[in-house]
């Protein structure tokens, strides 16, 4: 294994009837900003849940956040604070809520133009200089809840950008199941993959003596692979509800991805597909992922056959033919969760997105991506061009 730290310093509240711990988990006297995105939290009563736990606190309330945050509406939100000296932020949402709310904290006090916090991908380390802030988990997907990285889309520049650092932690994030059973299905299949992915990009990379990450990844997977559609269905069975939650956190609260080397191509690749075509970001790694497997095959191959025997009980007579099968599997699975796994079932208009995606990772400097640093802009152009 390689050597690591592992830092997470968010207090982590599970279950039914957690909001109610509100109140006792912000520090008196507080000036709270209540961040949520469209109006799902009116239509399932969280709202008004949580509004009423945290009577006592003077509460100013920004909605609008966008599925995909846009660093122009945050802005809007860090505005808010500064004039309003606002000092906790409560995100009340999925993922992007939450990835919002990160930005919002860094930005507050960030000196010089804050889409550089973008652009130069700065890392928050000093809490200090952040404006403290916790969650309240109304869609599983994500693991923001659990980590301290978020991604922000400008929408000028049509561009989806990381930032993170230790600072950027949740003080604290309820995460109750139950509130998944409003979701629409659509948003429940994306959280599913998205997840699923999250476990992919740090697992499928290359044997690296990391016995117990390997097999916590595989637990993660065979646990959604057997819950996945079923959740779909029937999102008010609390077992499949809280298994759910709970791998979603697991995929990416920093744990499985230690001691080994990471991909994330898929993501730079699917976060490109989102900015231009507005394609939900598990839905394009469903369209990415496997291509991606297919075309870097020679390096991730002993762990694809690995993937496949372990998660999905693939038999076969040499590692090639049971790591081609493993990438049949997984098409198979998310054909199953409801996904595209071709552009061109989600858009009409991708003839020239290979051209345009590597010439912006040429801008940026993205050269070689991958746990290798060998996914190149040709391999790039390929995968792209194959997922058509």
């Amino acid at each position: 294994m390689l050597n690591f730290e592992l830092y997470n310093p968010t207090n982590y509240i599970f279950g039914k009837n957690q909001i109610e711990k509100l109140a006792n988990l912000i520090p008196a006297h507080e000036k709270v900003l209540l961040a949520y995105g469209g109006g799902s939290i009116f239509k399932n009563g969280i709202h008004k849940q949580v509004t009423e736990h945290l009577k006592g606190f003077e509460v100013i309330e920004f909605g609008g956040i966008e599925p995909n945050p846009h660093f122009e509406t945050l802005m809007k939100a860090v505005e808010i604070i500064r004039t309003e000296k606002i000092t906790f932020i409560l995100a009340v949402g999925g993922g992007s809520v939450i990835d919002g709310v990160k930005f919002i904290s860094g930005a507050v006090n960030y000196e010089g133009n804050a889409v550089d916090i973008l652009k130069n991908r700065i890392l928050f380390k000093d809490i200090s200089k952040v404006i403290p802030f916790g969650t309240v988990l109304t869609l599983p997907a994500t693991g923001s809840e659990m980590n301290s990285g978020a991604v922000i889309t400008i929408e000028a520049t049509q561009e989806k950008l990381t930032l993170g650092g230790s600072a950027l932690f949740p003080q604290f994030s309820i995460c109750d199941p139950t509130v998944i059973q409003s979701l629409p299905k659509r948003q429940l299949q994306n959280g599913v993959v998205d997840a699923f992915t999250h476990v992919l990009e740090q697992y499928l990379t290359y044997p690296q003596d990391a016995l117990l990450q390997d097999r916590i990844s595989e637990g993660i997977l065979q646990t959604l692979v057997e819950i996945g559609p079923k959740v779909v269905e029937n999102p008010t069975d609390y077992k499949l509800a809280s298994n759910f939650m709970w791998c979603a956190t697991m995929a990416l609260n920093g744990l499985i991805q230690k001691g080994v080397a990471s991909d994330w191509a898929t993501h730079m690749i699917g976060h490109e597909l989102t900015a231009l075509y507005g394609i939900d970001h598990a839905r394009t790694l469903a369209i990415v992922g496997p291509n991606l497997y297919r075309v870097m095959f020679d390096s991730k191959k002993e762990k694809l056959a690995q993937f496949g025997e372990r998660v999905f009980n693939i038999k076969g007579n040499s590692t090639e033919e049971i790591a081609e099968k493993a990438i049949d599997k997984l098409v198979s699975f998310l054909q199953e969760m409801g996904m595209e796994t071709k552009l061109s079932q989600a858009t009409t208009n991708y003839s020239d997105t290979a051209n345009f995606i590597v010439n912006r990772f040429e801008e940026r400097g993205w050269k070689a991506l991958g746990e290798k640093q060998n996914i190149t802009l040709d391999k790039v152009r390929e995968i792209v061009e194959m997922s058509y």
